[in-house]
């Protein structure tokens, strides 16, 4: 069985060895990778955007405090929502994580869903210059008085690309993506691919999860529905008896749902139902990302004893 498709021997004789499990939301890599870890002895490092952040626990889907107890987890509510939290410190930090492991002589097993962050991490990151205060508050100028839709429609006129990638309602990334193509004259979509993440300090392995679309749309909406009943909203009213509304994570995919309820702009049904939809359609994107790279080895998530198969031979063990 080739398991470096695609990698040159040596690199994968000489480089650190780094297992990746990903797939879209409400897959199950949760449950997937603790028992992959507990069988390997392996520690599972995060590689989800939000759970890096303290008190978004229930929206998040964070692994709990018992299944941490079970398998240690890194980057894992690490720093507080008002923190700047980005891809370029993922990265940085993750690579302090996987040395600190490889030192102890730990498998490591990155699991997420987050692409970007994923790709910074084994494959070095596109830097997109430093911000430009004055256009930043040009455009922020122009969202106070035209509203995000029209800085949007911009963005997907001057980038396609970038704005498939994006929701409508993601400011900073969104004025993230206008600030670069106003200051370089090239969309960010361009530099990402001339970039290409040419650094790749790593040897992997990427194991993919994949559930037929109807069974994975259904376990979407139970899974909402149960962080419902865990206490999701009271977890966004804490939140918001704190933190300003438009902070970075509280703009994220559920929690600005649940904050569009709470403000009466949307009521209970259509909150649930958009939370619900655009749950559907992040999966999809993700799911997109993911299958556009050829090493991602895709299995359903009751192959495990094939998953460990695979990453026994690669960690030779």
């Amino acid at each position: 069985m080739d398991i470096f498709p695609g990698k040159n021997e040596a690199i994968a004789d000489t480089h650190p060895r780094v297992a990746v499990l990903v797939g879209p939301t409400a897959v199950g890599k949760t449950a997937v990778a603790l028992e992959l870890a507990q069988e390997l002895g392996a520690e599972i490092v995060n590689a989800d955007s939000l759970q890096v952040y303290r008190e978004l626990d229930i929206g998040t889907a964070k692994p709990t405090l018992e299944e941490r107890a079970l398998v240690p987890h890194h980057l894992v509510g690490v720093v507080d929502p008002p923190d700047a939290y980005d891809a370029d410190r993922y990265s940085r930090e993750g690579r302090e994580v996987l040395t600190e492991l490889q030192d102890r002589g730990i498998f490591p097993l990155v699991v997420g869903g987050t692409g970007l962050y994923l790709k910074a991490l084994l494959s070095g990151l596109f830097t997109e210059g430093s911000p430009d205060p004055k256009i930043r508050r040009r455009l922020r100028e122009e969202l106070a008085d035209r509203g995000l839709l029209h800085l949007y429609e911009r963005l997907k006129r001057l980038d396609p690309a970038s704005a498939w990638r994006l929701h409508p309602h993601d400011t900073y990334r969104i004025l993230r993506a206008l600030e670069v193509i106003t200051a370089t004259g090239e969309p960010l979509s361009a530099l990402h691919e001339s970039h290409q993440f040419r650094d790749a300090p790593y040897c992997t392995l990427k194991l993919g999860l994949l559930r037929p679309r109807e069974e994975l749309n259904r376990r979407i909406e139970a899974r909402v529905e149960v962080m419902l009943a865990l206490g999701w909203l009271e977890e966004v009213k804490g939140l918001l008896s704190r933190y300003p509304p438009d902070l970075k994570p509280l703009q994220a995919l559920g929690y600005r749902h649940l904050i569009a309820f709470l403000q009466e702009r949307w009521s209970w049904e259509e909150a649930i139902d958009l939370l619900k939809r655009d749950t559907r359609r992040y999966a999809k994107r993700q799911l997109t990302w993911f299958k556009k790279d050829p090493e991602v080895r895709w299995h359903t998530p009751d192959q495990v004893p094939e998953m460990l198969a695979a990453l026994r031979e690669f960690f030779g063990i």
